[in-house]
C-alpha cells in the first residue's frame, strides 16, 4: 500500500468525523520533520505522521513527534487507518 493512499484514507476519516486538518507539503518555507496531518480533534491538536506500512520514521521526525507531546499535543505515526483510529481511541477523541 502506498503511502498516499493511507494518508487519504486517514483525511476522509478525519474530514467524517467532523475535524479540522491541514496537509502538510515539505518545502523550504516549512519545518523539516513536520508531521504529514496537522489536526484539531475534538479540542484537541493531533499530529499524525503518516508511513506506508514498513516506513521508517526518521530521527528529525521523532524528535518532532516527542515535542509535540512535552508542549501536550497528541502526535503518532499512523500506517494505516486503523492504527489511527485507535490512537484517537485511547484519547477518547472518538
Amino acid at each position: 500500500m502506498r503511502e498516499k493512499t493511507v494518508e487519504n484514507s486517514i483525511k476522509r476519516y478525519l474530514d467524517n468525523i467532523g475535524a479540522w486538518y491541514i496537509k502538510t507539503h515539505g518545502s523550504m518555507f516549512s519545518k523539516a520533520g513536520t508531521p504529514d496531518i496537522i489536526a484539531c480533534v475534538k479540542g484537541t491538536f493531533v499530529a499524525i505522521e503518516v508511513k506506508k506500512p514498513g516506513g521508517v520514521v526518521s530521527e528529525l521526525q521523532k524528535a518532532h513527534i516527542k515535542l509535540i507531546q512535552q508542549a501536550g499535543g497528541v502526535a503518532f505515526v499512523a500506517d494505516s487507518l486503523e492504527e489511527t483510529k485507535q490512537h484517537l481511541a485511547k484519547l477518547d477523541l472518538v
